[in-house]
C-alpha cells in the first residue's frame, strides 16, 4: 500500500476546473465567466500547492490521496498517485492556466473559451497524476478535445493537427497492446518499442513531425495552444510510458532526434518574422533539450534534465505571455520591423527579457542551474553532445535578444489609445519575476528534489546510480571484508589489498576500497 497524502488534494485539483468548465460553458456573459474561472483557478493552485507540501511532509517517492474514491471503487491505489516527477508539475501547470486566464484582456476574451480552458487544465492535472498507463492513454486522449473544438469553431482546418494527434494516439494504443505485461526493456519486443517511440516523438513534436505545433499556434488563439504544449504532457508521458519499457536504442534514437530538434529549432527561431512561429521554434528547441536530457541515463544529466523542464515551463510560459499581450494592444506581431513598445509596456518589456534569458538558463535566473547540469552531464555522456546544447542555447539567446529589440525597441508606435500594464497583467509580472529570480538565487531546494527524483526514474529502468552504492544489488561476500577492513585505523593498506583482490571476482576496486560490479 502507497502512504497516503493528508487531504484528497488531487481529486479537488481535477474536479474543480472540471465543474468550473460546466459552469461556465453556461454563462453567456464573457466578463462573468473568466471572473469565474480566475476564481476557480485560484483555488486549484491553492490545492495543488497545498500538495506539493503535503507530499513533502509525508517524505516518499509516491503517495496518494487521503479518502482516495477510485481506491475505494477499485481497490487499487496506483491510478491517480503524486511523485517527485509530478510533485511540482502539478502547482507549475496551475499556475500557467491562472496566469493565462488572469491576464486576459477584454479585447480577447470573446475568442478565449474559459469554459474549455478550465476542462483542459482538469485533463492536464488529471495526466500529471495518473500512473496507469490505459488511464494515461485515454487522459492524453481527451486532451486533444479542447484544441480541436477551437479550431473548428474559429473556422480554421483541423487536417494537421487531427492527422499527428490521430497518429499518435493509435500508435500508443497498438504499441501498448503489443507490449503486453511486458514491463523491462527485455522483455519488450521490437515492434512495440518502436511504435511507442514514434508515437513519443509525434507527441513531442520532434523533427520532422513537428509542423503541427506551428500549425496550432498559427490557427488557434495563443492561449490555447501555450497551455496545449507548456506543461509538456508529453515528455511526462515518455518518463512513464516509453522510459521504463523500451530498450536502450529507442531511447538513443529519442536523445538523438530531440537533439537534432533543439539545434534545427533554435537557428529557425532566429530567422522568423511572424511572432507566434518565433515562440514555437523557441520552445521546441528548449522542449526539445529536456526531452533530450531525460534520455542521458546519468544522475547529472537527468537532473539538469528536470531542473530544465520546471524552468522552461516557468520562463517561456511568461514570455509567451508577454507576447501575448502585446498581441492584444496592436494585433498580430511581425518581426521584419521595430514596433517601439517600450514607453508604453515598460513593465511587460522588463518580462520579456527577464523570462527569456531565464530560459537560456542566465546567471541568477531559475534555469541556470539546471543548465549547467544539463551540459556537464551531456559532455560525460559525449562531449559533442554537450557542444549541440551548447550552441541551441547561444541561437536561443539570439533570438530572444532579437525579438526584444524587434517588439519594445526602435521609434516609438504611436497612438491615441492608452496602452499601458492592466492591474492583472501587473500581478502575473510581479509573481512570474519572483519566482523566475527566487529559484535562481535560492536554487537548492528545487535542484535535491530534482536529483531525487532522477535516481528514482533512473531505478524504473533498472540502471545502478555509480555514485550511490547502496543501491547496487545483493553484494558479494569480498565487500564484507572490505567493510571490516576500512573499520579498522590506519588500514588504508589492507583496504586497498582487499580490494583487490575482490576485483579478481566481482569487478575492479577504487582508491576508497568501494567495489563497481562489471
Amino acid at each position: 500500500m502507497l502512504p497516503e497524502l493528508h487531504f484528497p488534494w488531487l481529486e479537488f485539483s481535477v474536479l474543480l476546473p472540471l465543474i468550473g468548465s460546466v459552469v461556465c460553458g453556461l454563462i453567456q456573459d464573457r466578463s462573468r465567466a473568466q471572473r469565474i474561472a480566475v476564481a476557480l483557478g485560484s483555488v486549484t493552485l491553492f490545492c495543488t500547492l497545498g500538495e506539493w507540501i503535503d507530499f513533502a511532509m509525508v517524505g516518499t517517492f509516491k503517495a496518494h490521496d487521503h479518502w482516495d474514491v477510485l481506491q475505494m471503487l477499485f481497490g487499487r491505489d496506483n491510478i491517480f498517485v503524486i511523485d517527485e516527477l509530478s510533485a511540482p508539475l502539478l502547482p507549475l501547470t496551475s499556475l500557467l492556466y491562472l496566469m493565462t486566464m488572469l491576464s486576459t484582456l477584454r479585447t480577447k476574451i470573446g475568442r478565449f473559451s474559459f469554459g474549455m480552458t478550465l476542462l483542459s487544465q482538469s485533463i492536464v492535472l488529471a495526466t500529471l497524476s495518473c500512473h496507469d498507463p490505459w488511464v494515461m492513454i485515454a487522459l492524453l486522449s481527451l486532451a486533444v478535445i479542447p484544441p480541436w473544438i477551437e479550431l473548428h469553431r474559429r473556422g480554421a482546418s483541423t487536417r494537421v493537427f487531427l492527422l499527428h494527434m490521430g497518429l499518435f494516439i493509435i500508435l500508443l494504443i497498438l504499441g501498448r497492446l503489443l507490449l503486453g505485461e511486458s514491463d523491462t526493456p527485455e522483455e519488450a519486443s521490437g515492434i512495440a518499442s518502436a511504435l511507442l517511440t514514434i508515437a513519443a516523438l509525434l507527441r513531442a513534436g520532434v523533427v520532422p513531425v513537428h509542423c503541427w505545433i506551428t500549425d496550432l499556434f498559427e490557427k488557434a488563439s495563443f492561449g490555447t495552444a501555450l497551455l496545449f504544449v507548456a506543461p509538456m504532457t508529453g515528455a511526462y508521458a515518455v518518463m512513464h510510458l516509453v522510459f521504463p519499457v523500451v530498450p536502450e536504442w529507442a531511447m538513443q534514437s529519442i536523445a538523438v532526434l530531440s537533439l537534432i530538434t533543439a539545434v534545427y529549432s533554435a537557428g529557425m527561431a532566429t530567422i522568423q518574422v511572424d511572432a507566434r512561429r518565433f515562440f514555437c521554434y523557441l520552445f521546441l528547441s528548449n522542449s526539445s533539450l529536456v526531452l533530450s536530457g531525460l534520455e542521458l541515463v546519468n544522475e547529472i544529466g537527468m537532473t539538469g534534465a528536470l531542473c530544465v523542464w520546471i524552468s522552461v515551463g516557468l520562463s517561456l510560459g511568461g514570455f509567451a505571455l508577454t507576447i501575448r499581450s502585446v498581441e492584444a494592444r496592436i494585433g498580430r506581431l511581425r518581426l521584419d520591423r521595430y514596433h517601439g513598445m517600450y514607453e508604453h509596456t515598460p513593465t511587460l518589456a522588463g518580462l520579456f527579457l527577464l523570462t527569456g534569458l531565464a530560459s537560456i538558463g542566465f546567471p541568477g535566473t531559475i534555469g541556470f542551474i539546471g543548465m549547467e547540469l544539463l551540459i556537464e552531464g551531456a559532455v560525460d555522456v559525449y562531449p559533442l553532445v554537450g557542444l549541440a546544447v551548447v550552441l541551441a542555447a547561444a541561437l536561443n539567446s539570439i533570438s530572444i535578444l532579437r525579438g526584444y529589440f524587434r517588439i519594445f525597441t526602435g521609434q516609438r508606435f504611436t497612438t491615441s489609445v492608452m496602452l499601458r500594464s492592466r492591474a492583472a497583467e501587473r500581478l502575473a509580472v510581479v509573481v512570474l519575476t519572483i519566482l523566475v529570480l527566487g529559484g535562481g538565487l535560492w536554487p537548492q531546494p528545487g535542484v535535491a528534489s530534482r536529483h531525487h527524483a532522477a535516481i528514482e526514474l533512473m531505478k524504473m529502468r533498472h540502471v545502478e546510480s555509480m555514485s550511490k552504492p547502496e543501491h547496487h544489488a545483493a553484494p558479494a561476500p569480498e565487500h564484507d571484508a572490505v567493510k571490516a577492513a576500512e573499520s579498522e585505523p590506519g588500514s588504508e593498506t589492507a583496504t586497498k589489498e582487499s580490494s583487490e583482490a575482490s576485483g579478481q571476482t566481482s569487478g575492479s576496486g577504487d582508491a576508497d576500497g568501494k567495489v563497481t560490479p562489471k
